[in-house]
């Protein structure tokens, strides 16, 4: 595969590495700053273009990765149709719902592929707890929960956009948190209400919350708490908890950390200690791997024609419920889901 890709801050290098140790190579990359810009090309062996809308318009590429602020990706995803190429992009999909349903359209009506990086759907330990949700190992899911209590510094939001309502829509949940609220929507469901409570700036100087609690409940009549926050010393590895009738999951990091079901003694769950790679104090601690995976996973949908395990579809599920408690913390009531 032949990559175009926009924006090429710290995560650029980590999707920069992984198609270096995939196989696939970066071909084009723009940057609104040509210094950045032209720093990356070279570390990759890429060409530098200024305008990103010339970059999708080159037919030596097979798809767009756009790893530019959230307030772009609508009109670099109209570029990218006009050039025909299909199209990656960080989470979140889009700063509005609306915005998000013309990207999934649009790329539908071309027959393009449209995915949304959320690759902690590619760990090895939510790829085995999936499974095991969808062989009824827990039983019947009780409660499903999503931590993320991180910690960023200062310095963090003072660089311009960040943490602002109008570039990155928000702070912490739709930021940093929204990985695990798609991991809740993936092992346990939609979500049908919510009810929430923020801070604004509670620890930082910055526009939007670096705190936000929630609680949710699912179709299923499952319910859940939700816990975003930057403002956490020193910061914790983000953690989910799947409980049901027959006993309990937690993933903390990457990792499946507990498996306690009645009866199952999980001779084949992946479990470890605390040998793990969160984002917890430093969002470059991450891991490759499940970044390679989603990668291989969006290229065998534009080879087959297929869904990729993470379309656009379920990036404007896990911004539905982003933006569902945004506003039931801004006006204080529950805020139902259709």
């Amino acid at each position: 595969m032949k990559v175009g890709l926009i924006g090429t801050g710290a995560i650029a290098h980590k999707h920069g590495d992984s198609y270096k140790e995939i196989g696939w190579e970066i071909t084009v990359v723009s940057n609104r700053s040509e210094q950045k810009g032209r720093e990356f090309a070279e570390k990759y062996g890429a060409a530098f273009v200024a305008d990103w809308r010339e970059l999708c318009a080159r037919a030596d590429i097979d798809f767009v990765d756009v790893c530019a602020f959230p307030d772009s990706r609508l009109e670099m995803t109209r570029a990218a149709v006009a050039g025909r190429k299909h199209v990656l992009l960080q989470k979140p999909i889009a700063l509005t719902l609306k915005a998000a349903r013309e990207m999934i359209d649009i790329t539908a009506a071309a027959n393009l592929r449209l995915g949304v990086m959320s690759q902690h759907r590619f760990d090895d330990a939510t790829l085995f707890l999936a499974k095991a949700l969808q062989d009824g190992r827990l039983g019947k899911i009780l409660q499903a929960d999503s931590y993320t209590k991180w910690h960023r510094p200062q310095p963090y939001y003072d660089r311009p956009g960040k943490g602002t309502w109008a570039v990155e829509g928000g702070g912490a949940l739709i930021n940093q948190a929204i990985h695990g609220l798609d991991l809740l929507l993936y092992l346990a469901g939609p979500v049908t209400e919510a009810f929430g409570y923020w801070q604004i700036a509670a620890a930082h100087k910055m526009e939007s919350e670096d705190l936000v609690n929630a609680v949710i409940r699912y179709s299923s009549g499952a319910t859940g708490v939700v816990q975003a926050t930057t403002a956490i010393l020193p910061g914790y590895p983000e953690r989910i908890e799947i409980h049901g009738t027959k006993g309990s999951a937690i993933l903390t990091g990457d990792r499946l950390t507990a498996w306690d079901v009645e009866g199952d003694p999980g001779d084949d769950a992946p479990l470890v200690g605390d040998n793990m790679d969160s984002g917890a104090s430093d969002p470059m601690a991450i891991s490759l791997e499940p970044i390679k995976r989603q990668f291989l996973d969006f290229g065998k949908a534009i080879e087959t024609g297929g869904k990729p395990l993470v379309a656009g579809e379920e990036g404007y599920a896990a911004l539905q419920l982003v933006l569902g408690i945004y506003e039931s913390a801004r006006g204080g009531e529950r805020v139902m889901f259709s």
